[in-house]
């Protein structure tokens, strides 16, 4: 056998981290100092996974990388991906409260810090691990295997619009495909102890509103008695105090009862109940918590504000962005036609940028694919609760969901509650013993006769 130890699988996501691939701010190319920290982590790629990379890489988007390694057979591809980009850092990272410098890739009391431990380098590293090890051994897929590794995942996903547009046009329909999302989490449920697997069986939708109110500039001393800023400040009001109505869809019910398995006392009888309770949970569970509300609706959320250029000068434009996370079961038409209802003011334009419509629901019980992931789960992570659940953020793997017969998310890492917080945030780290725990992962579901 020639598994990895956890320990070398440590080193090389702590080398990964040391080389800042920071998502690109824009669509267009590279500039150049971007363009030199993927190319260094490319070579670090070629460096520690040389069977792996053995297989031509093909460049997608900017920076992307699209790999297929044949199989003894083509008619059910399965797809594996990864990012390579993490997101930026402030330059006041101490002020952040940091432990160790985010790109230090420091290796600490069995923990790995850095910006990326946990989105996606992680990930990333203990799939190129898995796989190397495989081939090692002289193994092959029993389907053509791909590995599509993102570079702009945070910002706007191109490599992956690229690469399925490529595999579109090759004829190539994913059978399976696997990309981060959920983790096995502790503390995920009120109630739950242990471990749970929470894999993504679909994500909500995405699409940013440009809100714009017109208005006649001026002088500071003489303001008008509605000013564009003004009438925009109570659309934003509107919209926050008439949010999109609630629903608990079929996999939150699922998720739920499987969840009340493992629970006592009042709570667990109630979630027993979910299918028969939905209306009751669509109106408690916003009251809850933010995340619980994000679950049984479309969220809204005011992200970007513009006025006057000068604190003593009349704005002649006021905007705002809206980022919408549209939930499974509607649509970005019916998100947009809420705002556009709430706002009732035809002085504020609504201007709709870069829609993606919730993703298909991928299949469950004893599809073969669930089952091959469910064993992977018991494989690595024999003492956690496996259950499905709807993505509320974006990856990379939307653009693919459309033409893939099952789309699952899920990154094979433990992940508390704090280090869950800490993903975009200060002091992201993992566990050395998990990243382990995600090459067996990776290893299973590969080795696994259901995908054969």
């Amino acid at each position: 056998m020639t598994v990895p130890a956890s320990e070398v699988v440590a080193e090389h996501l702590a080398a990964l981290i040391r080389i800042p691939t920071v998502t690109p701010t824009g669509p267009g190319p590279h500039d150049e100092a971007t363009a030199a920290s993927f190319s260094a982590l490319h070579e670090a790629l070629r460096t520690f996974y040389p069977r792996v990379f053995s297989h031509e890489a093909e460049t997608v988007g900017r920076a992307g990388l699209l790999l297929r390694i044949p199989g003894a057979a083509a008619e059910r591809p399965v797809v594996l991906m990864a990012h390579q980009d993490v997101v930026p850092v402030p330059h006041d990272w101490e002020a952040e409260g940091w432990e160790h410098e985010p790109f230090e890739g420091a290796i600490v009391d069995g923990w790995v810090f850095g910006r990326g431990a946990l989105d996606d380098k992680g990930a990333l590293t203990v799939m190129l691990e898995a796989v190397e090890s495989l081939l090692d051994e002289g193994w092959a897929p029993a389907q053509d295997l791909y590995l599509l590794m993102g570079a702009d995942e945070e910002s706007y996903g191109q490599c992956a619009t690229a690469a399925a547009a490529l595999l579109t046009e090759r004829g190539v329909t994913p059978w399976m495909v696997l990309d981060e999302g959920g983790a096995v989490a502790v503390g995920a449920f009120p109630g739950l102890s242990g471990e749970a697997a929470v894999i993504g069986v679909s994500e909500k939708g995405i699409v940013d509103l440009r809100l714009t109110v017109e208005g006649l500039g001026g002088h500071a001393s003489t303001p008008p008695r509605e000013s564009a800023p003004g009438i925009l400040a109570r659309a934003l009001a509107r919209i926050e105090d008439n949010p999109h109505p609630s629903e608990v869809n079929d996999v939150s019910v699922e998720m739920l009862e499987l969840v009340a398995g493992r629970l006592r006392g009042p709570l667990g009888a109630l979630l027993r109940r979910a299918s028969s309770l939905r209306g009751v949970l669509a109106r408690v569970m916003p009251r809850l918590s933010p995340e619980l509300a994000a679950m049984v609706r479309t969220t809204v959320a005011i992200t970007q504000l513009e006025g006057s250029p000068a604190h003593n000068v009349l704005a002649t434009r006021a905007t705002a962005v809206l980022n919408i996370r549209v939930a499974v079961g509607s649509s970005v038409e019916e998100a947009v036609d809420h705002v556009r209802r709430v706002v009732r003011d035809p002085r504020v334009t609504i201007e709709v940028e870069t829609p993606s419509e919730p993703s298909p629901v991928s299949p469950r019980g004893d599809d073969a694919r669930w089952a091959a992931m469910h064993e992977a789960v018991a494989a690595s992570y024999p003492d956690a609760l496996t259950i499905p659940y709807v993505m509320l953020a974006a990856s990379d793997s939307r653009h693919l969901a459309p033409m893939a017969g099952a789309t699952y998310r899920f990154a094979p890492l433990r992940m508390t509650k704090p280090q869950r917080e800490a993903v975009h945030g200060p002091n992201e780290k993992v566990e050395v013993e998990s990243l382990g725990r995600g090459v067996a992962f990776y290893r299973a579901l590969l080795t696994s006769d259901r995908l054969a």
